[in-house]
């Protein structure tokens, strides 16, 4: 468990703190279900109503919520990097995704390159972990289930760093990625061979950070977001030449019919 015996004559902050802290460090991750009040109160070693009301602090925090008749449940707290009329604003921008890509080149870097001189034992498991997931799910060409899996895995590097600030802003600007603010993921992993591509490189980079090597991690880092970026150019051009092609199409069409002799009875 996860949870922590609380010292005796714990009070209801001391097990806010306790949750507060597996929050902040990223070990209950939004949408995490706290156990039962009766689980849950037995494994801190306090009384139901303090674990009541020390649940109730939280959820007047913004931390926790309740669902009736579902529990309590780690809130939606990574927020979002910007306000909303500047995300708006950027899913207007031809260059937001270029922009993006680059901030998550520098800052996935880093973080990987910090992975490998952090990371525990525990974290080599997690991330190797969800590559085997990723290789059992590779075969069923489940898109959904793939970009899932992709978030997921950087997110686990960004938790192998230790670093309280990177966990928290990498989960906000992944949440922008998964909203498609920046570009449509679904361009990356339908263009021929990208799959097979992505794969292999999430590999590489954890390969890295298993081995203990900053310098492969980061570059491992570096290269995966220069493949995303070149690979998303080029499906951008595609698409604008299928759209310019169509409505060729659609006007030769209508010249074609112009053109048809009348039929007279």
């Amino acid at each position: 468990m996860v949870f922590q015996p609380i010292p005796s004559r714990a009070t209801a902050d001391e097990v806010a703190r306790q949750i507060q802290m597996l929050v902040l460090e990223g070990v209950l991750h939004p949408g995490d279900k706290l156990p039962g009040e009766r689980d849950l109160s037995a494994t801190l070693a306090v009384s139901r109503p303090i674990l009541r009301d020390a649940l109730k602090a939280l959820e007047g925090r913004g931390l926790v919520e309740s669902r009736p008749g579902g529990g309590t449940y780690v809130a939606a707290i990574e927020g979002s990097v910007f306000a909303a009329p500047i995300v708006e604003l950027i899913a207007q921008s031809p260059k937001a995704g270029g922009d993006y890509l680059e901030f998550r080149r520098e800052i996935e870097a880093s973080a990987a390159a910090m992975a490998a001189e952090r990371a525990t034992e525990a974290d080599r498991t997690i991330l190797s972990r969800i590559i085997e997931t990723m290789e059992t799910e590779h075969g069923k060409a489940d898109f959904r289930r793939e970009a899932a899996l992709d978030v997921e895995f950087h997110q686990a590097i960004g938790e192998a760093t230790h670093n309280i600030v990177i966990i928290h802003v990498l989960r906000a600007c992944y949440r922008l990625l998964a909203d498609g603010v920046f570009y449509n993921r679904s361009r990356l992993y339908g263009q021929s061979g990208s799959r097979d591509q992505l794969l292999a490189q999430h590999k590489a980079i954890r390969d890295a950070i298993l081995a203990g090597d900053p310098v492969a991690a980061r570059k491992a880092a570096v290269d995966h977001i220069a493949y995303v970026a070149a690979s998303m150019k080029d499906a951008a051009e595609a698409g604008a030449r299928e759209e310019i092609a169509s409505l060729r199409l659609m006007q030769f069409e209508e010249r074609a019919t112009a053109k048809r002799p009348v039929r007279r009875e």
